[in-house]
């Protein structure tokens, strides 16, 4: 009997979803085919059939992870009442949920080390996704794409950093100083 409509893209989905969650929790080189398809509750062998390589599915992840983020971030965006609305960004983006939890955070603080070692097509995917997110931020911001790539970028470090120490009390001061740094940079 045939699989319904749809069936082989939901399964491609649940991959690719699986994948995102994985790479960012334990980056890319650390994680395998069959650890991903397990996440995905599927077999390795069925890896093949929807798609030609891992490389292939980092890309996808790293679009889906984004995309992810960018809708999570919309979000909280739409429920802020007052102005500037990039304020409860910056606190969700710079918070101890965000940090904590990297399976399903922001997959460029994440991956960026790993990528600039990666492959032409990976980084050229991750290029793309980074420019959507420093859109995004600089939209919401109101400012130009260099003060919104200073903001990001500054979002960024502070989140690798907060995620790198193993003093929480350090880890919260470097959270707590980027979001007024970041709040700083969109009143000037």
């Amino acid at each position: 009997m045939p699989y319904p409509k749809g069936h082989k893209m939901k399964v491609r989905n649940k991959i690719v979803e699986s994948a995102a969650q994985a790479f960012r929790a334990n980056g890319i080189h650390n994680v395998s085919v069959p650890f991903i398809m397990k996440g995905a509750g599927l077999t390795h062998g069925g890896f093949y059939s929807h798609f030609d390589n891992k490389e292939q599915l980092v890309a996808e992840a790293c679009r889906y992870a984004v995309s992810d983020t960018l809708a999570l971030l919309q979000e909280a965006a739409d429920q802020e009442k007052q102005d500037p609305k990039i304020n409860v960004v910056i606190d969700y983006y710079l918070s101890t949920h965000h940090r904590d939890q990297t399976e399903i955070g922001c997959i460029i603080p994440a991956l960026s080390v790993e990528i600039a070692h990666s492959s032409e097509e990976i980084r050229q995917i991750f290029t793309q996704e980074l420019e959507r997110m420093i859109t995004f931020v600089s939209n919401l911001a109101e400012m130009d794409l260099s003060k919104g790539s200073a903001l990001f970028s500054s979002m960024v470090g502070s989140l690798v950093l907060a995620r790198s120490v193993n003093d929480p009390e350090l880890s919260d001061c470097l959270l707590s100083a980027g979001k007024q740094h970041a709040k700083a940079l969109v009143n000037t």
